[in-house]
């Protein structure tokens, strides 16, 4: 009796175990499909309420009991005014004097530019709302990548030109190759001090593996139509021909380059500046590559004073699979900076 018991008991934890993870599956599974049929969420965040908030907390804090009381009878008066006067306007003029806007976009860029899907949607509900009194400004940061994702991100920023509203383009970084062929299109580059400018040049590296597997006796084969379907192969063995197909076709995409900067920027000496070199942001002043030296932070501010600043986030819906790879990693990391950080202690003490 004793072990039917044991028994019983032993299988109805492994049921209940079993029901368990058949819910957390079917959990997974539903949430899964939520995300399918939900590509991804628009958000628009007010910037220029949070400047205001943060410069009205700080002068709060400053000021004694009796500047304060002062302070918000003065304002709850200027509010009023405010709100008088623009009742008075959109009355007489319903929609000519609506305050300007600044859209701003974010945009770090990877190697394979595959940002620009995001891009894509931001500027496409800009473009639903946007005048040519309102502005787009971008803060970009990318060191360049894959000519044809950069070519196309360049091309997101152009339907904006197109439709003549004023694009303002922002370096704190990096905006190189890639990056500056997006900038390039700009009505304005603004550009910190130390931001890296240009490498208006086109690079391509490729490993070849040929003596090594001749080595251990590894035959390769590659097949082809046409002469040069493949100039230059990992595995195979190259030859000049090959080689110079392949630097006549770097030296066709640079050409390309040149030409797209030189039609943005018709004020720069193009051969001067696209050797591939890059510049900080005091020296590209200089050489016509950006317009100002000033910050985002700074201009957002001056911008402020006349706009309403709005930042426009396109976020892509992401899998499971992915939300949980990135908290792992965030964990790992985590883990490994508070080891570090304990053991530098230790070197120090």
């Amino acid at each position: 009796m004793e072990f039917l018991f044991e028994y019983g008991l032993f299988l109805a934890k492994a049921i209940t175990f079993v029901i368990t993870v058949i819910a957390i599956l079917i959990a997974i599974i539903a949430l899964t499909s939520k995300q399918k049929s939900k590509k991804g969420e628009l958000e628009i965040i007010d910037l220029s309420e949070q400047i205001n908030d943060t410069k009205k907390s700080i002068t709060e804090q400053l000021l004694s009991s009796v500047q304060l009381k002062a302070k918000h009878k003065e304002d709850k008066k200027a509010l009023k005014a405010e709100q008088k006067k623009d009742k008075a306007l959109a009355k007489k003029e319903p929609s000519s004097e609506l305050t300007p806007q600044v859209y701003v976009i974010d945009f770090k860029g990877s190697i394979d530019a595959k940002e620009v899907a995001s891009l894509r949607e931001e500027i496409t509900a800009i473009l639903s709302v946007a005048t040519d009194k309102d502005e787009v400004f971008v803060r970009l940061e990318s060191g360049g990548g894959m000519v044809h994702g950069y070519g196309l991100a360049a091309s997101q920023l152009q339907r904006l030109k197109d439709k003549n509203i004023p694009l303002t383009i922002s370096v704190d970084k990096v905006a190189a190759s890639g990056g500056y062929m997006m900038a390039c299109v700009a009505d304005k580059i603004i550009a910190a001090p130390f931001s890296i400018i240009g490498s208006i040049g086109v690079i391509a590296q490729i490993p070849n593996f040929n003596k090594l597997l001749k080595k251990h006796d590894v035959e390769f084969e590659q097949l082809t139509a046409g002469q040069y379907k493949r100039t230059l192969t990992m595995f195979g063995e190259n030859d000049d021909l090959g080689r110079e197909k392949f630097k006549q076709e770097l030296e066709e995409t640079h050409q390309l380059f040149k030409h797209f900067v030189s039609e943005h920027r018709p004020q720069l000496n193009i051969e001067k500046i696209a050797t591939g070199e890059h510049w900080y942001g005091t020296q590209a002043i200089e050489l016509a590559l950006v317009d100002v030296i000033q910050t985002s932070d700074d201009y957002l501010l001056e911008s402020n004073e006349a706009k309403h600043i709005v930042q426009v986030r396109y976020q892509k819906s992401k899998k499971l699979s992915e939300k949980l790879g990135k908290s792992v990693a965030l964990s790992v990391e985590s883990s490994l900076l508070s080891l570090m950080q304990t053991n530098i202690s230790r070197m120090f003490k």
